[in-house]
């Protein structure tokens, strides 16, 4: 039976398809920009500039500064050279590390944004920032962060490697996984989310066994933007926290921390939301979702331990700690002890298992 709901459409224009890059002057110009600043990683600099020659006069500079986790001291940069290439809009070309760094900037100064993402982040959807100071990563919600357009390009995700593509997918089949089960939850989000997962359990193969699969690189890039719709519409939970507090601390690769965290955070959040289990478990046709993404990972060559991307083993606890700190809503209550047997298998790449309750 459907229950009471609310449902809010975020306000912001897709053009999707392949070889859509061609239509980014025309986009700047619909949002009424004049003066556009490129943003890329230092990795993607030599793509930002060819981007930057098609946008012919509308272009004012790049900023190819971007890095994981949204450092605030890289914000400053880009904020100084905002101002001094007199830039009226961004355009934010790359990962979640660009899209970051566009969402601070319009935070800050209320810049219209044109994102163009080369993986499946997500956060292009989202009116979210994850922002970093002082080794803590906080997050603001706030409608001027949402960018105006996107631009999602087929094209673009070619040459995305297919390590990055499986590590990509599975953190943004995280969005639609805590959106499943989010105290917001409405049935047109948890539509969306459950296509998003199906498609990106599908593609993700495919894609690790034929890296140039037009089909497969479509149906991820189509996923892909359904699981980020519902990281921006509803919200999330232990997953989340979870992967900004491991990221944040000890500066760990950001798709990498939700892959290897996902499932046991699901494992832990199971015994409390088990119809969402059950949408999972049909998405990406397993008999148990929890393990079946554990599955997947490793199908996929993906690391499935922490202490393989960085994190000492030193810092169980302090993760455990920072876990249960500032009240957060989750299915299940938090319980420290339980927290820390899961940051800890975590940490040893082990399956995800049950998590009991305190007695």
């Amino acid at each position: 039976m459907i229950g009471s709901f609310t449902f809010e459409n975020l306000p912001c224009r897709v053009v999707f398809g392949s070889g859509t890059l061609g239509s980014a002057k025309a986009e700047v110009e619909r949002l009424g920009g004049k003066r556009a600043m490129v943003l890329t990683t230092p990795q993607q600099e030599a793509q930002g500039k060819s981007l930057g020659s098609a946008l012919g006069p509308l272009y004012a500079g790049i900023f190819p500064g971007a890095t994981m986790h949204t450092p605030v001291d890289v914000t400053e940069r880009a904020l100084a050279a905002m101002k001094a290439c007199e830039a009226d809009c961004v355009v934010s070309l790359g990962g979640g590390s660009t899209t970051g760094l566009g969402k601070a900037l319009a935070l800050r100064t209320g810049i219209n944004q044109l994102c163009i993402p080369t993986t499946y982040a997500g956060s292009e959807m989202t009116p979210i920032v994850g922002q970093t100071e002082n080794g803590l990563k906080t997050t603001v919600r706030d409608a001027a962060i949402l960018p105006e357009t996107v631009i999602y390009d087929v094209d673009l995700t070619l040459t995305l490697p297919a390590g990055l593509a499986a590590t990509s997918g599975i953190n943004a089949i995280a969005h639609a996984v805590e959106a499943l089960y989010a105290r917001d939850a409405n049935p047109v989000t948890s539509l969306m989310a459950e296509e998003g997962i199906r498609a990106l359990a599908r593609a993700l193969p495919a894609i690790a066994a034929k890296s140039d699969d037009r089909e497969a690189r479509t149906e991820a890039l189509y996923g892909a933007w359904l699981c980020g719709v519902c990281l921006g519409t509803v919200g999330m939970a232990l997953h989340h926290k979870l992967c900004h507090t491991l990221g944040g601390t000890f500066d760990l690769p950001h798709a990498e921390t939700h892959t290897i965290v996902l499932p046991h955070a699901l494992a832990y959040n199971a015994p409390a939301v088990p119809d969402a289990m059950i949408r999972i478990s049909r998405a990406i046709g397993a008999t148990d979702a929890s393990q079946g993404l554990f599955e997947l990972a490793k199908r996929l060559g993906a690391k499935t331990a922490l202490r393989d991307i960085g994190m000492p083993e030193s810092g169980i606890d302090k993760a455990a700690d920072l876990a249960v700190t500032n009240a957060y809503w989750n299915p299940r209550p938090l319980e420290r002890g339980a927290i820390r047997d899961l940051i800890a298998r975590a940490w040893a790449g082990e399956p995800p298992t049950a998590v009991k309750t305190a007695a």
